[in-house]
């Protein structure tokens, strides 16, 4: 794509949104791009992902910031920016009063990178979005991101998937988050973050007042760090989503889960995917099922829940009036448990259950067939 044809979309008279994604625009593309839109007054939305643009293409479009007074979106992800481009939207960041969200994501900025990117951020009061997934920030970035939170007043969501920020950086954010009165969404999935960093995360979560959403899928907090995020639950009263998908989560895990849940009134959403969540995990959640009024989907998918789990899951189903979704894929119920689940659903007229059982015994097809004429249950045996 010719530079000059590049430059000349942003003449347009009514262009609001040019997404030149995966395109090979390149250096000198974004240099045009720069200067143009220091004098663009249309333009709100521009995606530039995928476009081999480095540190000196972003230092054209940094200081086009500076001066554009209508951008508010601008989407960089998977370019070749480096600590050095990053230091030029900091150095940006400063003087922008317009732009809301920043997708840097996948252009290698280190936690160098993030520290500039603080730096901007000290003085910025627009900024409400900010994407730095697989950046290889590590816990240094994180901590430097940590003392920003502490007193930043715009930003509402971050996303730091895969970054390595470990323990010492999820400490860095759990200690941010028992100051900042801002922040709604939280995503540190792929982290590396273990009992330690959870147990942090659970203590912020103790004073927060906005985080609604924490997505922490794919770390290792095991037992420990749910335990710690169900004690977290028995008084947090804002978040409505949390993630724990794939972290080595057990029984004991699951039972302090459960516990939390007994006494929280605002979770709707938790998602417990390809655990290691046994009977007795499942028996603590249905207790929580029967006292739980705010719960409206339950995943319990890709864990080790047997007959008995879920028997127990379906006392509490008898009992619970908010439920909607309780996804059930992958575990190791028989016939027996499906009757448990299946005679729940007679008493409960809320909840769909998603059975997806590849093999679904032909038994428990039969039961669901004759005790529900119109099934709300969902299989992938069909």
């Amino acid at each position: 794509m010719a530079n000059q044809t590049v430059a000349n979309f942003l003449t347009l008279p009514s262009l609001t949104t040019l997404n030149l994604s995966h395109n090979e625009i390149g250096d000198t593309g974004a240099q045009s791009l720069g200067y143009a839109l220091q004098h663009n007054r249309t333009l709100t939305i521009l995606y530039l992902d995928s476009n081999r643009i480095s540190h000196a293409g972003a230092k054209s479009l940094a200081d086009a910031l500076k001066h554009n007074t209508r951008l508010t979106t601008l989407h960089l992800w998977n370019n070749q920016i480096g600590n050095v481009g990053a230091q030029s939207f900091g150095d940006a960041l400063k003087h922008n009063t317009i732009l809301t969200t920043l997708d840097l994501s996948a252009n290698g900025i280190g936690h160098v990178g993030a520290q500039s990117l603080c730096d901007g951020l000290q003085h910025n009061t627009r900024l409400t979005t900010l994407q730095l997934w697989h950046n290889e920030i590590g816990a240094v970035g994180a901590q430097s991101l940590g003392d920003i939170l502490k007193h930043n007043t715009t930003l509402t969501t971050i996303d730091l998937l895969s970054n390595q920020i470990g323990d010492v950086g999820a400490q860095s954010l759990g200690h941010a988050l028992q100051h900042n009165a801002i922040l709604t969404t939280l995503c540190i999935t792929y982290n590396q973050i273990k009992d330690v960093g959870a147990q942090s995360l659970a203590d912020g979560l103790q004073h927060n007042t906005t985080l609604t959403t924490i997505n922490l899928e794919g770390n290792q907090i095991g037992d420990v760090g749910a335990q710690s995020l169900g004690d977290a639950l028995q008084n947090n009263t804002i978040l409505t989503t949390l993630d724990l998908s794939s972290n080595k989560i057990g029984d004991v895990g699951g039972q302090g889960l459960g516990d939390g849940l007994q006494h929280n009134t605002g979770l709707a959403t938790l998602d417990l995917w390809n655990n290691q969540i046994g009977d007795a995990g499942a028996q603590s959640l249905g207790d929580a099922l029967k006292r739980n009024t705010s719960l409206t989907t339950l995943n319990l998918s890709y864990n080790e829940i047997r007959n008995i789990g879920a028997r127990c899951l379906g006392y509490g189903l008898q009992h619970n009036t908010t439920l909607t979704t309780l996804d059930l894929d992958k575990n190791r119920i028989g016939d027996a448990g499906a009757r448990s689940l299946g005679d729940a659903l007679q008493h409960n007229r809320v909840t769909r259950i998603l059975f997806f059982f590849h093999s679904m015994p032909s038994p428990v097809s039969s039961y669901l067939d004759a005790h529900h004429t119109k099934p709300r249950w969902k299989s992938n045996a069909a």
